[in-house]
């Protein structure tokens, strides 16, 4: 079924408005695929602000449990009206997208309703991963791949952005009383969970976000690795790797102090970052 052209701009325009810099990277990806990306990047905003939108984790749960219904629904034919029913829908049928990534999405997000903090880097790594990784996988799936290899290496592209937009986030999570930063890591450099939540830099917090993101390049570094041997094409769904080392890079020459200005990049700077990293390879 084709897509009603006005209903297509508004999927477009809302990808653009609620995550601007993998609606970027989609557009490196071929023309007639954009859209099943841009459905699967609104897709995953739903998910992520669930915790925003709730006055407490029950009714969260119960949000979830709506789009495990819509997703069960979508796959056997009775999906539930939702402005991106039909534009996920066509994606499915389309790509022949695999279903148990949309589960495993849905999954991650319940930790979203739990405000304890990590209690270590493995556990946010695995965070990282289980709200990310499966969304780069979909993505190849729509670019036409589904080899392990290509798979793995936009689950560890998408991880790695992940890992790196939680750091440069602490901020805006501070003002919610959230912490994304490994307990562990801040006692080891003489902090406390306070220093998270504090809306201020300290020496301890910059200390362990410098260690999430030596992880995260540790991530970037297995992408390097693998994008070799992947066509251009298919290429796109790793694009976030080059936007989570620009980001990574910068905020370390900020100190690691994601609370200083100068830790953002321009929008031309990032366009430019990814159209040498899609036409050169190097990510």
């Amino acid at each position: 079924m084709a897509t009603d052209p006005s209903e297509a701009q508004v999927l477009i325009q809302h990808a653009r408005h609620v995550n601007y810099d993998r609606y970027l990277c989609a557009l490196f990806a071929p023309v007639d695929t954009r859209l099943d990306l841009f459905a699967l990047i609104a897709f995953n905003y739903e998910l992520a602000r669930v915790r925003e939108t709730v006055s407490e984790p029950m009714l969260g749960r119960i949000r979830l449990q709506w789009w495990r219904e819509q997703i069960e629904g979508l796959y056997t034919g009775a999906p539930r009206r939702h402005e991106l029913t039909e534009p996920l829908k066509q994606a499915i049928e389309r790509r022949r997208l695999g279903r148990a990534y949309f589960d495993a999405l849905i999954e991650a997000r319940e930790r979203d309703l739990d405000d304890a903090p990590f209690d270590d880097l493995a556990a946010l790594e695995a965070y990282a991963a289980g709200t990310a990784g499966p969304l780069g996988a979909l993505m190849t799936e729509v670019l036409g791949a589904r080899d392990a290899a290509t798979v793995e290496a936009a689950r560890a592209a998408h991880t790695a952005f992940a890992l790196v937009g939680l750091m440069r986030a602490v901020p805006f999570h501070a003002s919610q009383n959230r912490s994304f930063v490994p307990l562990d890591r801040l006692l080891a450099h003489g902090g406390t969970a306070a220093d998270a939540l504090a809306n201020r830099f300290s020496p301890a917090l910059g200390a362990a976000i410098g260690e999430v993101l030596d992880r995260a390049s540790k991530q970037l570094g297995s992408v390097r690795a693998m994008a070799r041997n992947i066509s251009r094409p298919q290429r796109a769904a790793l694009l976030p790797a080059r936007l989570a080392a620009l980001y990574r890079s910068r905020l370390h020459a900020a100190g690691c102090n994601p609370f200083e200005p100068d830790a953002a990049i321009s929008p031309l700077r990032r366009q430019i970052s990814l159209w040498v990293a899609m036409t050169t390879g190097r990510l």
